[in-house]
């Protein structure tokens, strides 16, 4: 490696991190936060809803999930040193509102973490069912935390592989639902062929109320989406690769979103697609391969162990930026508002890792883990509140003296911004519609009021 070279990999950010990231990991990473573990768990379910529509779900979600990574990523180009994007909502809507999401973000990541980390346990038991859950959990934390500490290189080149991993998985069976439809396979639920997605076509067999149910449920297949922005402020050429990263999102959402369920109901009809299987175990033992499950088991620990990976990542990152923004003595004691000689928040990602453990611990208290599940939901809730101030910042930001003309321009910003918050508004009252995330909406509309009032009121003056 050339000394230029060398100097540009280490270059360091005004507030001393270091761009370690490469444009093959930010690529990858971008590649695979569009790709939730649901995918390969919850696709059967999911279609269920509302049949071959589902596909329209998907394509208007990811539509304005991109409208969102637009704007974030216009004002990322903006301030490349910025590592979080919730910095333009303190500098934009305001500190208390700032102050609000900053703190909600953090916590959202942690129980996100925390239902990550029990995932991980789950699917490590497939495997050897008698390792106590709480164990395997404090293993990987440590071991993902190690990653995380290291250097944000190390980060990269694990999180690249992770990406790999699930690329792989699901371009394995786009390629199988091609092949078996050349080929005029038959299954014991009739020959694969693209007739089964369109025969009987009903566009809402089991009525409005499934398919509007549909929305949130997709949307949260696409949540940490944004993380990829995250990233790019420690890569050697932010306003390079964040661009490229951003652009090919609805691409990737047509070949791996689309292209998986399209495959999936043309293999099976969907009115016989089972809800509780992987579709993705399914077409792989019809082709021959006896350990499809186990398989697919990996590859889901893989994709979960990713996301967690991503979450320590993140909230280390924020925690370390919440400390700066607003110090007291407690955080100095802590030293969370400082950085490792890598470059690396390594005190705000281990206090990270700390609370996060205690998901260890909770699920196996009878009560606490029904309100630790009450909790988690609620976090789904804060997440769009979060996602509804980013599209403020941004329109406040072209009307600002710091706009950049020559910038990555979101396009049609004065219409597409109400749109897209119009869309999470619209899929955070869908959540009121289901038994199952009824609790969830109250609780985080509890949070949002509550919370968001304390932050205005702390910084009123």
């Amino acid at each position: 490696m050339s000394q230029e070279n060398h100097k540009e990999e280490t270059k360091e950010l005004k507030n001393g991190m270091v761009r370690g990231l490469q444009n093959r990991h930010v690529q990858l990473i971008a590649i695979a936060g569009t790709i939730g573990t649901g995918l390969f768990l919850g696709a059967g379910r999911s279609i269920n809803l509302t049949g071959p529509s589902i596909i329209l779900v998907y394509l208007t979600t990811g539509l304005f999930m991109y409208f969102m990574m637009r704007a974030i990523g216009e004002m990322l180009y903006y301030d490349p040193d910025q590592h979080t994007f919730i910095n333009f909502i303190t500098k934009y809507v305001g500190k208390g509102w700032g102050y609000f999401a900053g703190w909600s973000y953090w916590i959202s990541l942690i129980f996100m973490g925390m239902a990550e980390i029990t995932a991980v346990a789950t699917y490590v038991q497939y495997w050897f069912p008698t390792w106590p859950s709480w164990m395997i959990q404090i293993v990987f934390l440590l071991l993902l935390s190690l990653v995380n500490l290291i250097a944000v290189r190390v980060f990269g080149e694990t999180e690249f592989w992770f990406a790999m991993i699930k690329i792989v998985a699901i371009l394995a069976l786009i390629a199988t639902g091609i092949f078996m439809i050349l080929t005029n396979f038959e299954t014991s639920q009739g020959p694969v062929s693209l007739r089964n997605i369109y025969h009987n076509f009903e566009f809402l067999p089991h009525g409005w109320m499934k398919f509007l149910m549909a929305f949130q449920m997709v949307f949260f297949a696409y949540q940490m989406i944004e993380f990829v922005g995250i990233t790019t402020s420690e890569t050697q050429n932010p306003r390079q690769v964040l661009p490229k990263a951003i652009k090919e999102i609805p691409i990737r959402i047509i070949i791996f979103y689309v292209g998986a369920l399209l495959s999936i109901m043309a293999i099976f009809p969907w009115r016989e697609l089972p809800v509780n299987e992987s579709p993705f175990v399914m077409v792989f033992k019809l082709v021959g391969i006896k350990w499809a499950a186990a398989l697919i088991n990996f590859v889901v620990l893989t994709s979960a162990a990713s996301a967690l990976n991503s979450t320590l990542y993140s909230t280390g990152r924020h925690f370390y930026q919440i400390a700066n923004e607003n110090p007291n003595q407690l955080f100095e004691k802590m030293k969370v508002n400082r950085l490792s000689r890598a470059g690396v928040p390594s005190r705000a990602i281990l206090f990270s890792v700390a609370v996060i453990m205690f998901s260890a611990f909770i699920t196996v208290i009878p009560g606490i883990s029904d309100a630790f599940a009450l909790i988690t939901a609620s976090s789904s809730g804060v997440y769009i509140a979060i996602y509804i101030l980013t599209m403020i910042a941004h329109q406040k930001y072209r009307l600002s003296e710091d706009f950049m003309a020559d910038g990555y321009l979101m396009p049609h910003y004065k219409w597409l911004n109400p749109i897209t918050i119009a869309f999470m508004i619209f899929v955070f009252i869908s959540l009121f519609l289901q038994e199952s995330t009824v609790l969830g909406a109250i609780g985080s509309s509890i949070w949002i009021v509550g919370f968001g009032i304390y932050s205005q009121l702390k910084f009123r003056k």
